[in-house]
């Protein structure tokens, strides 16, 4: 994954999971098959939804880089995750096997269906016997459940947290956002002239979160802090964000002062950067209400037109993104060298990642629909 940010090579293409005959596009972010490592770890793993699975394979993963033991009983931990769909792949088969033959569908396919599916799956997995919380609050959801964590970390109800969110390509997602008009035919093109849409996606991102005491008792480093975090709600429309962007803002501003923070700390944007025509430009408003006269000059990514929209948990793995950029001090770049559109001029990192060395704090936004906007801000990490 980390070679592909930095090349800024692109894992949209033509989807294979479903049949996307008489759908204005074809492509979308696909995962490869999970390793059999991971597979056979999981005793559970063929009753598991396909969201289920990549949250259990990135809580695995992010366990592992935490050097946490196999069973979590002994912690104080608890999960904070995010989903939009759940297991809505599996109701989609069981659905089309009812109007085959309802005999053959079987009620415990549809098991899966409910979006507390992949946090409730880790915890299984994990053995953590504290809070399981889910939030399915659109695009931002992945954001709001790493704040979620932060607060239940910070009011002392847990010591450690796996934060993260998970979702799965479907074709009911993917029928609605043709019939939207609001998705590309070509992989997405966040804030170039020619972008004509988003391209959807599938995935997991999981961070750990820890308090600075469980660490030092632990014995491991931090990677990175998650300094502060920030919500909005805008009501403005169902499916469009507020033109001017000031919700946004808001959200990003109040990330910023729950981290201690100025604007003029933020050294690079993970932006939500969807492609979509409105969406980029309320997103462009909201930088330049935060960032003032900089807005123009700070190193922007936008990790969705390399994977595509993971939906509730895109704004979890763009946090893992983010830390990685902070870890290796660069930004991560897009694919192609088109020029930006001049009515979002943002400082987009394209033809190769950007070395940012002494990089200290990063800030990820996410706007959703219905209104809803969260912000995460990272920062490298300092202490002992």
């Amino acid at each position: 994954m980390e070679r592909a940010l930095r090349a800024g090579t692109t894992e949209i293409r033509p989807l294979e999971r479903f049949d996307t005959t008489g759908q204005r596009t074809r492509v979308g972010g696909e995962v490869p098959p999970v390793p059999e490592v991971i597979r056979g770890s999981v005793p559970a793993w063929r009753r598991l939804s396909w969201a289920d699975r990549f949250a259990v394979a990135a809580a695995l993963e992010a366990a592992r880089g935490a050097a946490l033991p196999s069973n979590l009983k002994a912690l104080e931990g608890g999960v904070f995750f995010a989903s939009s769909t759940g297991g809505m792949p599996e109701a989609e088969r069981w659905f089309a096997q009812m109007l085959r033959d309802p005999a053959g569908a079987r009620p415990g396919a549809l098991g899966s269906q409910q979006v507390s599916g992949p946090g409730d799956a880790v915890a299984r997995c994990l053995r953590i016997c504290g809070p399981v919380e889910t939030v399915s609050s659109a695009c931002a959801s992945g954001a709001l459940a790493l704040g979620a964590a932060l607060a239940a970390l910070r009011r002392g109800e847990v010591e450690l947290a796996i934060a993260g969110g998970a979702d799965a390509l479907c074709q009911t997602t993917y029928a609605g956002f043709n019939a939207l008009r609001s998705v590309d035919e070509a992989p997405c093109r966040p804030f170039r002239g020619s972008r004509a849409g988003l391209s959807l996606g599938e995935g997991a991102g999981v961070l750990v979160l820890e308090t600075v005491a469980s660490a030092r008792r632990r014995g491991v480093p931090a990677l990175a802090e998650v300094a502060g975090a920030g919500a909005s709600c805008d009501a403005y429309h169902m499916t469009a964000p507020m033109p001017d962007g000031t919700a946004a803002a808001g959200a990003a501003r109040q990330a910023l002062e729950d981290a201690g923070l100025t604007a003029a700390a933020v050294d690079f944007v993970n932006a939500h950067g969807t492609g979509t025509p409105h969406n980029d430009a309320a997103e462009w408003s909201a930088l330049r209400v935060v960032l003032g006269e900089r807005a123009a000059r700070v190193p922007v990514e936008a990790t969705k037109a390399l994977v595509g929209h993971l939906l509730g948990s895109a704004g979890a793995l763009e946090a893992v993104v983010t830390v990685l950029g902070l870890r290796a001090g660069l930004v991560h770049a897009v694919p192609g060298d088109e020029a930006v559109d001049p009515d979002t001029p943002v400082e987009l990192v394209r033809g190769g990642s950007r070395p940012l060395p002494g990089a200290r704090a990063a800030l990820s936004l996410n706007l959703a629909f219905g209104g809803a906007n969260a912000a995460v801000v990272l920062t490298s990490w300092t202490g002992p």
